[in-house]
């Protein structure tokens, strides 16, 4: 079963004269182990069918099955439930000022009863060194880098061992070293686990970490290649 598959989804804002359309028929699969990369102009809906896969907000036609889970017409509890399976990366990486790079990758496991704080914050610790972070792990977000705190996302993201990783312009607030990196990183630990990746860019800098490359436009999938 592959962990997305997407057939003839649509989505719009508002209602009424306000109702604008921004996915129109949107079909889409992700293979197991995969990094595909979603493209286009920005207003192509890329960030919104993100959000969506991510179950961060309510399908309205079509059918999206995630981690095998269908997406259409479920309650708020069973994306909160789904949401448990992914991880997630952003641009502005959203670290905890008050944490330390240990403290917030340790966040993401808080949820898992079964697991005591010191075993939260190994996991935390040994998932910091494989991004390369070793000798970081008590500094707070303040003390870091930008490539740095978003090698703290990317940890943050896969020490739960996620189904799915989706990831909204991780590199726009980086360097072309740093950016490289980071994604070069996250690829890498990934493919590792066979744990695929959706992730939306407007960096041209990073299309060779891709299989497939998913080119959106006014709300379509206009094009796909495979690198």
């Amino acid at each position: 079963m592959d962990p997305i598959s997407i057939d003839k989804l649509n989505f719009h804002y508002g209602e009424g004269e306000l109702r604008r359309r921004v996915l129109r028929d949107v079909s889409l699969t992700v293979h197991a182990g995969e990094v595909v990369l979603l493209t286009g102009p920005s207003g192509s809906g890329k960030t919104t069918l993100l959000t969506l896969i991510g179950a961060l907000r309510g399908m309205q036609d079509g059918s999206c099955r995630v981690l095998g889970h269908e997406l259409m017409g479920a309650s708020e509890r069973a994306r909160v439930a789904l949401r448990q399976s992914i991880g997630f990366i952003f641009q502005n990486h959203n670290l905890l000022g008050f944490l330390t790079a240990r403290q917030n990758v340790a966040m993401s496991l808080e949820l898992d009863a079964a697991l005591s704080e010191a075993e939260r914050l190994r996991r935390a610790g040994e998932m910091l060194a494989a991004v390369g972070l070793s000798g970081h792990e008590d500094k707070p977000p303040s003390k870091l880098s930008g490539g740095q705190r978003q090698r703290v996302a990317i940890a943050r993201a896969l020490v739960g061992n996620p189904g799915l990783v989706l990831a909204d312009e991780p590199t726009a607030a980086l360097d072309k070293v740093s950016g490289g990196e980071v994604v070069q990183q996250l690829r890498s630990l990934a493919k590792s686990r066979g744990t695929p990746i959706l992730m939306v860019t407007h960096d041209p800098r990073i299309l060779d970490i891709a299989d497939r490359i998913v080119t959106m436009e006014d709300g379509r999938v206009v094009e796909t290649v495979t690198a």
